[in-house]
């Protein structure tokens, strides 16, 4: 997936004129959430159907991995220089080609003949969702005032993981009943659908009228820090390591439970993908509520995220890693359910701390580098990693090794807690001269 941006913490706000429509920015939230539900619809849809293609097609799980893990790579890789296309070219019609280019992808994808063809079509599925969080939420901040883009954010950075539930339960069933080729159609469909609404009721002329302004108190106008200052300090180095590794084993879970119940537990496809739905979601709860306890701890220190973010990872280490070493049953589904809750709960402290390392003027691009890291060294890496192994060990000992990259996460960011001081004093100290 790639992450969602915030904006500076005080803002002046100044609206648009009086008549400004108070339903419109609503029309445009929902159309710009439906979208990033097709989004992560047509990415994790996938997973649901694993067990179909790797028995029509004879494929490693080294293979299957990669169909997952390319659309993770692009996500990352073109996430940084899209958005600012994006900036440059339209945020509206960036995002309707976006789509559009998920979508017909997404139909290739179903009438794929082979694993090249698949690969080939989730390669042009990650670059059409590349840039999507970061523009997508951009739009939507944009007609709301700022005492509730912490809200909206939260709810879109949600849309990511019941998109992904969606996207494996529906997938399941559809590719049980009709085949796994109509589990992509039916996405490819819906996506499609979508973006004609979003197309004829968004425009940059709306979405103009419909604005509202806010300026960053105390950043001089015209002043942008320079590129550097996102890699300068090491704290935020750290940040984006430890944020990259922490969502290795929370990539592991949204691509290869539905596998790992099909094989482990016997379930039917369909019944594997539900199942599975279920952990995604936990995933996503946990982000939010992880952040809302991360934002009551630390309100009067905001080191303390870093210390939250390295118990929920403590925590989705020692929960995952003994659950995975159960026998199947009731006692390894409770622990492998609560350790998904805790394994993307850093993402939000961690979010936060490079807010906090780095200037206003380059927030966009700092996020963007974290978006990169999340995908190159978590999302991505990790299902293909998990997929190696598993051709040489098995699945189920690949899950539970899976999870030991928790401990470099964890030393990252008990580093990075340490740097935090000298990294504010530099931003200061930059902010200074601005």
């Amino acid at each position: 997936m790639g992450s969602p941006t915030t904006t500076p913490d005080t803002v002046v706000a100044t609206t648009a004129p009086a008549r400004r429509s108070r339903v419109y920015p609503w029309i445009v939230f929902a159309l710009t959430f439906g979208l990033l539900l097709s989004d992560y619809m047509s990415r994790q849809v996938l997973s649901a159907v694993f067990p179909l293609l790797k028995t029509e097609w004879a494929l490693s799980d080294s293979q299957l991995a990669s169909l997952s893990s390319v659309v993770a790579l692009m996500v990352g890789l073109l996430t940084l220089p899209l958005s600012l296309l994006a900036d440059r070219w339209g945020r509206v019609k960036s995002l309707v080609l976006m789509a559009v280019l998920w979508s017909a992808a997404t139909l290739l994808c179903a009438v794929a003949t082979n694993y090249e063809q698949m690969l080939g079509a989730r390669f042009l599925v990650g670059v059409g969702e590349a840039a999507y969080g970061s523009v997508g939420i951009a739009v939507v901040l944009s007609v709301f005032a700022p005492r509730v883009h912490s809200t909206l954010s939260g709810a879109f950075m949600g849309g990511g993981s019941f998109g992904s539930v969606i996207g494996v339960a529906l997938g399941g069933v559809i590719a049980v009943n009709l085949g796994w080729r109509w589990s992509f159609a039916a996405m490819a469909v819906f996506g499609l659908i979508l973006v004609a609404l979003f197309r004829a009721l968004v425009s940059e002329k709306k979405l103009s009228d419909a604005a509202v302004v806010d300026d960053p108190a105390g950043t001089p106008t015209g002043f942008r820090a320079p590129i550097s200052s996102l890699f300068t300090t090491p704290a935020v180095l750290l940040a984006y390591i430890g944020g990259g590794l922490q969502m290795f084993t929370a990539g592991v879970l949204l691509a290869w439970l539905p596998s790992f119940f099909n094989r482990s537990y016997g379930l039917a496809p369909d019944k594997a993908g539900a199942m599975a739905s279920i952990f995604v979601l936990a995933v996503g709860s946990g982000m939010v509520v992880c952040g809302i306890i991360t934002d009551r701890i630390s309100r009067h220190d905001p080191a303390k995220k870093w210390t939250t973010a390295v118990v929920y990872g403590v925590l989705s280490l020692v929960f995952l890693g003994t659950g995975f070493q159960l026998p199947s049953g009731t006692a390894q589904l409770i622990l492998i359910g609560i350790g998904a809750f805790f394994s993307a709960g850093s993402s939000g402290p961690i979010a936060a701390m490079v807010a906090n390392l780095t200037h206003s003027s380059v927030r966009a691009s700092a996020f963007g580098t974290l978006t990169l890291a999340n995908n190159l060294l978590g999302l991505a890496l990790g299902p293909f990693v998990v997929g190696l192994l598993a051709d040489r060990f098995g699945l189920v000992t690949a899950l539970q090794i899976a999870p030991l990259i928790y401990v470099v996460a964890i030393v990252a960011l008990i580093l990075g807690k340490r740097a935090y001081p000298a990294g504010r004093r530099r931003l200061a100290a930059l902010t200074a001269t601005s």
